[in-house]
């Protein structure tokens, strides 16, 4: 599996996470576009550090909540969404074009990303976005219980998936991710790694509530946030390549 990150998430003199540290041990940069995170500056010094390591890049796009990081709900019409959507998209697009990269694929933020997977009505909305952009862009979705669901809605719109698994979060039976708000959602270093070496050597992870759950993924997502969790990820990307071997 190749590994994903969040990045581009700092803006202004505001600062968030460590890109320069994690980009050499990552496959996928999602880049925030903007409205939860990441402004101009930002943008172009992601870019330019994802040109630097030859990582592959993504449009991470949200709701437009600067305030909130993206993290809380909006009631958004399916025109509203699908203009939001191309919006920040074309932002990252056309600045990626300015540094000889080309954008492939596009994973929504927060609350967004949480809406479109448990709403119906929005993935297909989303997909409708995608759709209709003037290139093929690839959506990154949560691999899991409906992966089956969301691959045959895609198929309609003519939209490939990248399904991603979570090295830090524990799962519910249903293939959801734990509730923060849930003691044990976020994982220990040594469950996590425990974690990706299941999901790589069985397609699996054990869930909240002892049960064994498939998840098939063509990508991992990490964070690094911070300095213990950069050593985290090289330890995972060890992982990776030795499956690759």
């Amino acid at each position: 599996m190749k590994l994903n990150c969040d990045l581009g998430e700092s803006f202004g003199q505001w600062q968030m996470g460590l890109d320069d540290a994690v980009m050499p041990h990552i496959d996928m940069a999602n880049i925030a576009c903007g409205f939860h995170a990441g402004d101009p500056l930002v943008i172009n010094k992601t870019l330019a550090l994802a040109k630097q390591h030859k990582v592959t890049i993504g449009a991470h796009p949200s709701y437009p909540d600067l305030v909130g990081f993206g993290r809380r709900s909006m009631k958004c019409s399916p025109d509203e969404l699908i203009a939001l959507f191309h919006y920040q998209i074309g932002a990252i697009d056309s600045m990626a074009k300015n540094h000889g990269l080309q954008l492939t694929y596009v994973k929504p933020h927060g609350a967004l990303y949480n809406d479109m997977m448990a709403d119906p009505a929005i993935f297909t909305t989303v997909l409708t976005a995608l759709s209709r952009y003037h290139t093929p862009l690839k959506l990154m979705v949560l691999a899991g219980a409906l992966s089956d669901e969301s691959r045959a809605l895609s198929q309609q719109y003519g939209v490939e998936l990248l399904f991603e698994a979570f090295a830090d979060r524990r799962y519910l039976d249903s293939g959801a991710l734990t509730p923060r708000s849930v003691q044990g959602a976020v994982l220990s270093e040594q469950a996590m790694l425990a974690q990706v070496e299941l999901l790589l050597k069985h397609h699996s992870v054990i869930t909240h509530s002892g049960n064994t759950l498939t998840i098939v993924a063509d990508t991992l997502c990490v964070h690094g946030d911070n300095l213990a969790a950069i050593a985290v990820i090289e330890k995972i990307n060890a992982l990776c390549q030795l499956a690759r071997s």
